[in-house]
């Protein structure tokens, strides 16, 4: 599902979790995992910005993230640990957006302010996709272990 949205409402978590029973604590929880989904996320975008900037790179747009990629791979890795989920090339546009505005941002000096990752996160936020309806299957999981 990260690979779609990474700021959820909890009605979206609801309408994709209908065996979940819905209380106060649960749906706090599953919005706290998204946040250490996201953070996780963001840790690596910084990261590999800032050793894109070691390495020479002076162009973001240089920065795509495509399949066979160290980013990727550990991205991967962290959310589709089975690699059970064919990931979306939405997902790699996104992230490939996201490490380019890491890089203008560490590059231009504005990681000075503390506040400097709001900006990016705001842009982030607005690029969450359309989850296929087919995650809303009870039987989906078990569908996709057969194939």
């Amino acid at each position: 599902m990260f690979f779609f949205t990474r700021y959820p409402s909890s009605s979206l978590l609801k309408a994709y979790f209908p065996d979940v029973q819905f209380n106060r604590c649960i749906t706090s929880q599953m919005i706290k995992w998204f946040s250490n989904f996201r953070e996780f996320y963001y840790i690596q975008m910084e990261k590999f910005a800032r050793q894109a900037i070691s390495d020479g790179v002076t162009n973001p747009k240089m920065l795509v993230i495509l399949r066979d990629s160290e980013l990727f791979r550990a991205l991967n890795m962290h959310y589709n640990k089975g690699n059970d989920f064919e990931v979306p090339d939405c997902f790699l546009e996104i992230a490939s957006l996201t490490l380019q505005e890491f890089f203008k941002a560490v590059s231009s000096g504005k990681d000075a302010d503390p506040s400097w990752k709001k900006p990016i996160y705001k842009i982030i936020s607005k690029l969450d996709s359309d989850i296929p309806e087919i995650f809303k299957s009870s039987s989906y999981p078990q569908e996709l272990f057969r194939n």
